[in-house]
């Protein structure tokens, strides 16, 4: 196999020379561009949330709905966005850097159609056995409720979906590869636009409107994977599948992809085991976790996971290059940046957890109640907001070097971490009436991603891949003292939940836009007072 010159042009156009590979400027503007793609997600998946919350509420149907999608979406983290991401790129950005462009489309022919096979396998198996993984994930919905039964039917539409979004970030990651990182980022958006117009469109003409909701999970599925598909074409790389497991590079990808499939396994455990735990609470405990997720998930879907997706193939053709001062200054800059965002980030959604609920999902059959639970689990994963932040941008510093096992036993100690809270704490809030046990398992998750951070962390920094440049201990001070400032702000601007409850849509909406600016203008002007400047955090190749 021939090796590519580094400064030839690729088919796309594009220029694969070393110093694109290490300009800091290039990373930056990738970020941005997927922070912004991802933005546009976040928000429409925000107005998918009210909307679920205004049509549906907190009750049995969406309780239904949200563990009919849960598992597919644990298997979609397991097959695409963990295991598969962690071989698949890492793989393919070798075969960017170091083969030609034939060699390039090989590789992809051939774990396109390998993956395939089992994708269809799995998703088949899952088809016919839906109602047993009801019962698997969902214990408590056995009953006379219905809500077993109701599962079951829309997991037959919503197991699909497993097939194509898989194939979705696997076209993802060759786009990624590629620097074309504003499709996939903006590819989720698809799914919140079909499930909008199916929750207003489609669900009052339904017998059981809950169920267009499964049906539109399906169809997002088929647009998201077409929708990608003239892209991987107009770089010469739209997939001819074909069964070939024996070629070196779809061994080598299965290879890293198996212990990380452990890893991943891991983490969905927590997921499973929250699920099924919450089945067993009062109705809404589900949907309670679900909405106040979605809030947390949007300041982490933004920075967090917009920074490992870049990161990750970046990271992966550095250590290809043997350049491991780079990586190494990547990852320190990668650091910094989820510090700076992510802990005023988490004070904020701490603050602001009552305003955000009440303002964005109150009203209809989303009562005050509702409101209330929502937000006290919404404060237990802002506590977290930090480790989950952190681990989106550890763990690609272990696959980009091919270690997957690593990470797999750090998610092993996180997962019985989280096993032993989740069942304590929420047994211990169920007896002693504190909150709601539900919350128990929100603050479970968030300590165990805490825990999983510390433990990524130390295993870099203590085999020195992971080394922190100058000015570390100054930032980290004035990120403390503009975040008590914050703080006191948000503070005083904090209202009862009866006046956010009591209030007309236009004040809860103008009060909370105050209260987010105050609380933003005042954290990144106390970070100027004290001589915090954009310029320190650009990312520069010595």
């Amino acid at each position: 196999m021939g090796t590519k010159n580094k400064h030839e042009e690729c088919k796309d156009g594009r220029s694969t020379s070393s110093a694109e590979i290490t300009s800091g400027v290039s990373l930056v503007r990738k970020t941005t561009i997927v922070s912004g793609m991802t933005l546009i997600s976040r928000i429409l998946g925000l107005l998918r949330d009210i909307v679920f919350a205004r049509y549906f509420g907190a009750n049995l149907v969406m309780d239904a709905f949200l563990v009919a999608n849960r598992i597919p979406n644990m298997l979609r983290r397991f097959f695409a966005e963990g295991a598969f991401s962690a071989g698949f790129v890492t793989v393919m950005a070798r075969y960017r850097e170091n083969h030609n462009h034939n060699d390039a489309r090989e590789f992809i022919d051939s774990i396109s159609g390998s993956f395939g096979v089992i994708l269809f396998v799995v998703t088949l198996i899952g088809v016919i056995s839906a109602p047993l993984l009801v019962l698997i994930v969902a214990p408590g919905f056995v009953g006379e409720g219905g809500d077993l039964d109701l599962a079951a039917i829309m997991l037959r539409f919503t197991f699909p979906y497993l097939f194509f979004v898989s194939l979705t970030a696997f076209a993802g990651g060759i786009l990624n590869t590629y620097g074309r990182f504003s499709v996939p980022a903006f590819t989720p958006v698809i799914l919140n636009i079909v499930l909008i117009a199916a929750a207003i469109w489609l669900s009052p003409k339904l017998n059981e409107p809950v169920m267009a909701l499964a049906y539109a999970v399906l169809i997002a599925g088929v647009f998201q994977l077409l929708f990608q598909l003239p892209y991987l074409a107009k770089i010469r790389l739209l997939p001819r599948p074909k069964w070939a497991p024996q070629h070196e590079g779809v061994k080598r990808a299965f290879r890293l992809m198996v212990p990380a499939i452990f890893g991943s396994s891991a983490s969905q455990i927590n997921v499973l085991v929250g699920g099924i735990i919450a089945s067993m609470l009062p109705v809404g405990s589900i949907s309670y976790l679900y909405f106040s997720d979605r809030l947390m998930e949007f300041p982490l879907g933004i920075f967090g996971i917009a920074l490992g997706t870049v990161t990750l193939p970046y990271l992966s053709r550095l250590w290809a290059k043997d350049d491991k001062k780079a990586f190494r200054q990547t990852l320190d800059w990668s650091l910094k940046i989820a510090f700076l965002i992510a802990v005023p980030a988490a004070i904020g959604l701490f603050m602001l957890a009552e305003p955000l609920v009440t303002a964005l999902f109150f009203g209809d059959v989303f009562d005050e109640y509702a409101v209330r639970m929502t937000a006290l689990a919404l404060k237990a994963y802002a506590i977290g907001l930090v480790g989950f932040s952190f681990v989106k941008i550890l763990a690609p510093a272990y696959f980009a070097r091919e270690d997957t096992k690593t990470p797999v036993r750090i998610a092993l100690v996180a997962l019985l971490a989280n096993l032993i809270l989740s069942i304590s704490l929420a047994w211990y809030m169920s007896t002693n009436n504190i909150a709601g046990p539900h919350v128990g398992l929100a603050a479970a998750t968030s300590v165990a991603a805490a825990l999983n951070a510390i433990l990524l962390y130390r295993g870099l920094r203590s085999t020195g891949i992971l080394q922190h440049s100058a000015g570390w201990p100054i930032l980290l001070v004035r990120i403390l003292v503009a975040c008590i400032i914050m703080f006191t702000a948000l503070d005083y601007l904090n209202r009862p939940i009866e006046w956010w409850v009591d209030a007309t849509f236009i004040e809860r909406v103008i009060w909370l836009a105050v209260s987010i600016v105050v609380g933003m203008g005042t954290y990144f002007l106390t970070m100027l007072l004290m001589g915090t400047r954009v310029a320190q955090f650009k990312l520069r190749a010595d």
